[in-house]
């Protein structure tokens, strides 16, 4: 599987209830193609910095390092088990509820207090980055807690058209996350009525 840069092919329109969820668009920000491709939008630190200040969680100058990415894309791995084991109708899994759990609890609510032995007591805020990173990994868990247990949850549904992994929020009988996809699956179901058809002589 060749993971591309979004440079190589645009990325697909936002899925569905990408708009109204902020944690939908982000378990969509890995997104699987036709011949073993792959768009990664949190590929690099760059990346998810610009993911993070598009969806008004960072600001452009965070300037995150790839352990910041690394843990936004855990989340995100984290997400996309929660919403699979919901549309599959299977238990949630006891360490994806933990590490959404976890994020949520994560971000200060203060600046916390430290002990120096030349300063004494004082407080101080975590690292502007790493502050940053903990309201946006706290945002999307909350993010991802409403979206799986408020009124859309039933609409929740992967993508019908192979091989894409995105998912989305079904309107009416619509199972695709995009026009490509629909497409795609169309056509798939035109070529299988006529490859199981009888042919002549």
């Amino acid at each position: 599987m060749r993971t591309m840069t979004v440079r190589d092919e645009q990325a697909p329109p936002p899925a569905p209830g990408a708009d109204q969820y902020t944690a939908l668009d982000l378990a969509n920000s890995a997104v699987a193609l036709p011949g073993g491709q792959f768009i990664d939008l949190l590929g690099t630190p760059p990346a998810a910095n610009r993911w993070l200040v598009a969806h008004g969680l960072a600001p452009a100058d965070a300037e995150l390092r790839e352990t910041c990415a690394a843990r936004l894309r855990a989340l995100r791995e984290e997400i996309r088990s929660l919403l699979a084991s919901r549309v599959d109708g299977h238990p949630a899994p006891a360490g994806a509820l933990a590490a959404l759990n976890d994020a949520l609890t994560r971000a200060p609510a203060a600046a916390l207090l430290h002990w120096h032995p030349e300063r004494g007591l004082y407080r101080a805020a975590s690292h502007p980055t790493n502050q940053i990173l903990e309201h946006a990994l706290a945002a999307l868990a909350a993010d991802a807690a409403e979206l799986l247990t408020g009124p859309d949850a039933n609409r929740l549904t992967a993508c019908g058209s192979t091989p894409c992994n995105r998912y989305l929020l079904r309107h009416g009988r619509r199972h695709w996350c995009s026009t490509r996809c629909g497409d795609r699956a169309r056509a798939a179901r035109a070529y299988a009525r006529r490859a199981a058809q009888p042919t002549a002589g």
